[in-house]
Protein backbone atom coordinates (compact mmCIF):
# COMPACT_ATOMS: atom_id res chain seq x y z
CA UNK A 1 0.00 0.00 0.00
CA UNK A 2 0.96 3.79 -0.68
CA UNK A 3 1.21 6.40 1.68
CA UNK A 4 -1.89 7.98 0.17
CA UNK A 5 -4.04 5.17 1.18
CA UNK A 6 -3.39 4.92 4.72
CA UNK A 7 -5.58 8.06 5.04
CA UNK A 8 -9.24 8.07 4.70
CA UNK A 9 -12.28 10.10 6.38
CA UNK A 10 -13.47 7.69 8.97
CA UNK A 11 -10.38 5.88 9.97
CA UNK A 12 -7.43 7.59 11.50
CA UNK A 13 -3.85 6.72 10.62
CA UNK A 14 -1.10 5.35 12.70
CA UNK A 15 2.74 4.92 12.29
CA UNK A 16 4.95 3.83 14.59
CA UNK A 17 8.91 4.47 14.00
CA UNK A 18 11.70 2.72 15.09
CA UNK A 19 15.61 2.67 14.45
CA UNK A 20 18.63 0.61 13.66
CA UNK A 21 19.78 -1.17 17.01
CA UNK A 22 23.42 1.12 18.19
CA UNK A 23 24.97 -2.04 18.94
CA UNK A 24 25.31 -5.27 16.65
CA UNK A 25 23.43 -8.18 17.63
CA UNK A 26 20.58 -6.31 18.86
CA UNK A 27 18.25 -6.62 15.72
CA UNK A 28 16.32 -9.87 17.38
CA UNK A 29 15.04 -7.98 20.05
CA UNK A 30 14.27 -4.70 17.91
CA UNK A 31 11.79 -7.21 15.71
CA UNK A 32 10.92 -8.78 18.94
CA UNK A 33 9.72 -5.73 19.99
CA UNK A 34 8.03 -5.11 16.14
CA UNK A 35 5.77 -8.30 16.86
CA UNK A 36 4.65 -6.78 20.45
CA UNK A 37 3.91 -3.72 18.25
CA UNK A 38 1.91 -4.95 15.56
CA UNK A 39 -1.12 -5.63 18.24
CA UNK A 40 -1.81 -2.28 17.61
CA UNK A 41 -2.16 -2.67 13.90
CA UNK A 42 -0.31 0.40 12.83
CA UNK A 43 -0.73 1.50 9.22
CA UNK A 44 3.03 1.40 8.71
CA UNK A 45 6.32 1.17 11.02
CA UNK A 46 8.63 3.99 10.07
CA UNK A 47 12.15 2.56 10.14
CA UNK A 48 15.14 5.07 9.88
CA UNK A 49 18.64 5.44 9.11
CA UNK A 50 21.05 5.33 12.09
CA UNK A 51 21.95 8.40 13.91
CA UNK A 52 23.68 11.31 11.20
CA UNK A 53 22.88 8.94 7.89
CA UNK A 54 24.68 5.63 9.38
CA UNK A 55 23.48 1.83 9.44
CA UNK A 56 21.92 2.19 5.68
CA UNK A 57 22.37 -1.81 5.16
CA UNK A 58 20.48 -2.42 8.24
CA UNK A 59 17.45 -0.10 7.77
CA UNK A 60 16.91 -2.07 4.45
CA UNK A 61 17.25 -4.98 6.06
CA UNK A 62 15.00 -4.17 8.78
CA UNK A 63 12.00 -2.57 6.42
CA UNK A 64 12.64 -5.65 4.66
CA UNK A 65 11.53 -7.86 7.36
CA UNK A 66 9.03 -5.55 8.64
CA UNK A 67 7.17 -5.76 4.55
CA UNK A 68 7.66 -9.35 3.50
CA UNK A 69 7.73 -11.54 7.01
CA UNK A 70 5.42 -9.70 9.46
CA UNK A 71 3.75 -8.33 6.44
CA UNK A 72 3.16 -4.87 7.93
CA UNK A 73 3.32 -1.76 5.51
CA UNK A 74 6.89 -0.35 6.21
CA UNK A 75 8.26 3.63 5.38
CA UNK A 76 12.08 3.00 4.90
CA UNK A 77 13.82 6.69 5.25
CA UNK A 78 16.44 7.94 2.88
CA UNK A 79 18.71 11.17 3.65
CA UNK A 80 21.68 12.88 1.64
CA UNK A 81 24.01 12.53 3.97
CA UNK A 82 27.31 11.41 2.53
CA UNK A 83 25.48 9.90 -0.12
CA UNK A 84 25.99 10.74 -3.61
CA UNK A 85 23.24 10.27 -6.68
CA UNK A 86 24.75 7.15 -7.39
CA UNK A 87 24.83 6.07 -3.49
CA UNK A 88 20.78 6.94 -3.28
CA UNK A 89 19.81 5.40 -6.75
CA UNK A 90 21.79 2.08 -5.54
CA UNK A 91 19.52 2.48 -2.29
CA UNK A 92 16.13 3.28 -4.27
CA UNK A 93 17.05 -0.20 -6.36
CA UNK A 94 17.60 -2.36 -2.87
CA UNK A 95 14.48 -0.85 -1.39
CA UNK A 96 12.15 -1.83 -4.62
CA UNK A 97 13.99 -5.39 -4.88
CA UNK A 98 12.71 -5.30 -1.52
CA UNK A 99 9.34 -4.79 -2.16
CA UNK A 100 9.66 -1.72 -0.41
CA UNK A 101 7.09 1.63 -1.90
CA UNK A 102 7.09 4.18 0.82
CA UNK A 103 10.46 6.02 1.74
CA UNK A 104 10.72 9.33 4.25
CA UNK A 105 12.66 11.96 2.09
CA UNK A 106 15.08 14.04 4.61
CA UNK A 107 18.11 16.09 4.41
CA UNK A 108 19.65 14.34 7.48
CA UNK A 109 20.99 15.79 10.35
CA UNK A 110 25.31 16.76 10.45
CA UNK A 111 27.25 13.17 10.46
CA UNK A 112 28.60 12.25 13.62
CA UNK A 113 31.52 14.73 14.55
CA UNK A 114 30.38 17.56 12.68
CA UNK A 115 28.14 20.43 14.10
CA UNK A 116 26.76 21.25 10.33
CA UNK A 117 25.23 19.84 7.17
CA UNK A 118 27.93 19.61 4.35
CA UNK A 119 26.35 18.65 0.71
CA UNK A 120 28.10 15.58 -0.61
CA UNK A 121 29.70 16.18 -3.68
CA UNK A 122 27.45 14.28 -6.40
CA UNK A 123 24.73 14.43 -3.79
CA UNK A 124 22.19 16.88 -2.70
CA UNK A 125 22.10 19.77 -0.41
CA UNK A 126 17.57 20.13 -0.03
CA UNK A 127 15.25 17.09 0.99
CA UNK A 128 13.20 18.64 -2.00
CA UNK A 129 15.96 17.38 -4.72
CA UNK A 130 15.59 14.19 -3.07
CA UNK A 131 12.45 14.03 -3.29
CA UNK A 132 12.40 15.34 -7.01
CA UNK A 133 15.30 12.23 -7.51
CA UNK A 134 13.53 9.80 -5.89
CA UNK A 135 10.18 9.66 -8.33
CA UNK A 136 12.67 10.12 -11.14
CA UNK A 137 14.25 6.78 -10.34
CA UNK A 138 11.05 4.28 -9.58
CA UNK A 139 7.67 4.39 -8.74
CA UNK A 140 7.54 5.29 -5.18
CA UNK A 141 5.34 6.50 -3.14
CA UNK A 142 6.98 9.71 -0.73
CA UNK A 143 6.66 11.85 2.82
CA UNK A 144 8.47 14.39 4.28
CA UNK A 145 9.38 15.92 7.30
CA UNK A 146 8.02 19.03 9.03
CA UNK A 147 8.92 21.22 12.04
CA UNK A 148 6.13 22.41 14.70
CA UNK A 149 8.97 24.61 16.07
CA UNK A 150 10.45 25.61 13.22
CA UNK A 151 13.64 23.77 11.88
CA UNK A 152 17.22 24.44 14.08
CA UNK A 153 18.57 25.86 10.94
CA UNK A 154 15.66 28.34 9.72
CA UNK A 155 15.54 31.69 9.76
CA UNK A 156 12.16 31.71 10.98
CA UNK A 157 9.09 29.61 10.51
CA UNK A 158 7.87 31.30 6.95
CA UNK A 159 11.12 30.58 5.60
CA UNK A 160 10.87 26.85 6.82
CA UNK A 161 7.06 26.85 5.70
CA UNK A 162 8.16 27.76 2.30
CA UNK A 163 10.96 24.66 2.33
CA UNK A 164 8.46 22.43 3.09
CA UNK A 165 5.97 23.72 0.09
CA UNK A 166 9.20 23.15 -2.03
CA UNK A 167 9.25 19.35 -0.66
CA UNK A 168 5.47 18.89 -1.20
CA UNK A 169 5.71 20.34 -4.42
CA UNK A 170 8.60 17.99 -5.31
CA UNK A 171 5.57 15.09 -5.34
CA UNK A 172 5.32 14.61 -1.54
CA UNK A 173 2.65 13.25 -0.47
CA UNK A 174 2.07 12.95 3.64
CA UNK A 175 4.04 15.50 6.51
CA UNK A 176 5.26 13.79 9.09
CA UNK A 177 6.15 16.33 11.83
CA UNK A 178 9.15 16.12 14.35
CA UNK A 179 8.65 15.60 17.61
CA UNK A 180 6.77 18.56 19.43
CA UNK A 181 4.87 19.25 23.43
CA UNK A 182 3.07 21.61 22.88
CA UNK A 183 0.07 21.39 20.62
CA UNK A 184 -0.39 24.75 19.96
CA UNK A 185 2.75 24.81 17.85
CA UNK A 186 1.41 22.37 15.96
CA UNK A 187 -1.88 24.31 15.20
CA UNK A 188 0.23 27.45 14.24
CA UNK A 189 2.41 25.10 12.15
CA UNK A 190 -1.06 23.49 10.34
CA UNK A 191 -2.42 27.14 9.67
CA UNK A 192 0.60 28.60 8.23
CA UNK A 193 1.10 25.10 6.10
CA UNK A 194 -2.48 25.31 4.88
CA UNK A 195 -2.25 29.00 4.37
CA UNK A 196 0.83 28.77 1.89
CA UNK A 197 -0.82 26.04 -0.21
CA UNK A 198 -0.17 22.82 1.22
CA UNK A 199 -3.27 20.08 1.33
CA UNK A 200 -1.36 16.75 1.79
CA UNK A 201 -1.88 15.04 5.16
CA UNK A 202 0.09 16.19 8.01
CA UNK A 203 1.17 13.32 10.75
CA UNK A 204 2.03 14.95 14.01
CA UNK A 205 4.77 13.13 16.03
CA UNK A 206 4.56 12.08 19.78
CA UNK A 207 7.33 11.48 22.40
CA UNK A 208 6.02 9.67 25.34
CA UNK A 209 9.00 10.53 27.85
CA UNK A 210 9.65 7.65 29.99
CA UNK A 211 13.42 8.61 31.53
CA UNK A 212 14.31 11.59 32.66
CA UNK A 213 18.00 11.69 30.66
CA UNK A 214 15.65 11.91 27.51
CA UNK A 215 14.84 15.60 28.35
CA UNK A 216 18.26 16.74 27.81
CA UNK A 217 18.52 14.80 24.73
CA UNK A 218 15.32 15.95 23.18
CA UNK A 219 16.51 19.43 23.73
CA UNK A 220 19.89 19.09 22.08
CA UNK A 221 18.45 17.16 18.53
CA UNK A 222 15.48 19.19 17.70
CA UNK A 223 15.56 21.78 20.60
CA UNK A 224 11.85 20.70 21.54
CA UNK A 225 10.20 22.61 24.44
CA UNK A 226 8.80 20.88 26.92
CA UNK A 227 5.95 22.82 29.23
CA UNK A 228 6.73 23.54 32.32
CA UNK A 229 3.94 22.23 34.04
CA UNK A 230 4.97 18.72 32.48
CA UNK A 231 8.71 19.43 32.90
CA UNK A 232 7.59 20.54 36.79
CA UNK A 233 6.42 17.30 37.42
CA UNK A 234 8.44 15.05 35.74
CA UNK A 235 11.77 16.65 37.55
CA UNK A 236 9.79 16.61 41.25
CA UNK A 237 8.84 12.75 40.59
CA UNK A 238 12.68 12.56 39.53
CA UNK A 239 13.91 14.19 42.51
CA UNK A 240 11.60 11.50 45.13
CA UNK A 241 13.56 8.51 43.30
CA UNK A 242 9.84 8.08 41.26
CA UNK A 243 9.12 6.54 38.11
CA UNK A 244 8.68 9.23 35.59
CA UNK A 245 7.41 7.64 32.70
CA UNK A 246 3.01 7.74 33.88
CA UNK A 247 4.09 11.69 33.69
CA UNK A 248 5.17 10.96 30.27
CA UNK A 249 2.76 8.58 29.37
CA UNK A 250 -0.29 10.32 30.50
CA UNK A 251 0.96 13.24 29.21
CA UNK A 252 0.83 11.34 25.42
CA UNK A 253 -2.57 10.51 26.13
CA UNK A 254 -3.68 13.87 26.71
CA UNK A 255 -1.65 15.70 23.75
CA UNK A 256 -3.12 12.56 21.52
CA UNK A 257 -6.81 12.98 22.20
CA UNK A 258 -6.17 16.57 22.07
CA UNK A 259 -4.94 16.47 18.41
CA UNK A 260 -7.85 13.96 17.60
CA UNK A 261 -10.32 16.49 18.30
CA UNK A 262 -8.84 19.17 16.62
CA UNK A 263 -8.99 17.18 13.47
CA UNK A 264 -5.64 15.88 13.14
CA UNK A 265 -5.66 12.93 10.22
CA UNK A 266 -3.60 10.44 12.22
CA UNK A 267 -0.35 9.84 15.15
CA UNK A 268 3.20 9.04 14.42
CA UNK A 269 4.92 7.56 17.52
CA UNK A 270 8.70 7.47 18.83
CA UNK A 271 8.86 4.34 20.26
CA UNK A 272 12.29 4.23 20.85
CA UNK A 273 12.54 0.40 19.78
CA UNK A 274 10.10 -0.32 22.99
CA UNK A 275 6.91 -1.14 23.11
CA UNK A 276 5.38 -1.08 26.60
CA UNK A 277 4.79 2.75 26.44
CA UNK A 278 3.23 2.95 22.98
CA UNK A 279 1.04 0.17 23.69
CA UNK A 280 -0.19 2.08 26.83
CA UNK A 281 -0.58 5.27 25.49
CA UNK A 282 -2.79 4.44 22.22
CA UNK A 283 -4.76 1.39 23.63
CA UNK A 284 -6.60 4.24 25.36
CA UNK A 285 -7.19 6.52 22.59
CA UNK A 286 -10.44 6.67 20.30
CA UNK A 287 -8.95 4.95 17.18
CA UNK A 288 -10.75 2.39 15.37
CA UNK A 289 -8.51 -0.45 16.28
CA UNK A 290 -8.94 -3.81 17.69
CA UNK A 291 -6.68 -3.32 20.55
CA UNK A 292 -9.06 -0.18 21.62
CA UNK A 293 -11.65 -2.05 23.41
CA UNK A 294 -12.98 0.92 26.18
CA UNK A 295 -11.08 3.64 25.28
CA UNK A 296 -13.70 5.71 28.25
CA UNK A 297 -10.52 5.59 30.39
CA UNK A 298 -8.13 7.23 28.20
CA UNK A 299 -10.63 10.17 27.37
CA UNK A 300 -11.06 10.84 30.94
CA UNK A 301 -7.37 10.72 31.67
CA UNK A 302 -6.83 12.88 29.26
CA UNK A 303 -9.43 14.99 30.54
CA UNK A 304 -8.12 14.80 33.96
CA UNK A 305 -4.75 15.58 32.78
CA UNK A 306 -5.77 19.05 30.96
CA UNK A 307 -3.87 21.05 33.76
CA UNK A 308 -0.49 19.89 31.60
Amino acid sequence: MRLRDFFHSDRHALSLEVFPPVRDGNVDELFSTIDELAILDPDYISVTYGAGGTSQDMTVEIASHIKNIDKIEVMAHLTCVQATRDDIARVLREFASHNIENILALRGDPPAGSDHFTQTEGGFAYANELVDYIHQKGDFSVGVAGYPECHTEASDINTDIANLKRKVDAGAECIVTQLFFDNEDFYRFRDKALGIGITVPILPGIFPITRYQQITKIASLCGARIPNALLEKIHAAHVAGADISPYGIDYAIWQSIDLLTHGVPGLHFYSMNKSAHVIDVIRELPLQRGVNNDHSEGIARGQLHASF
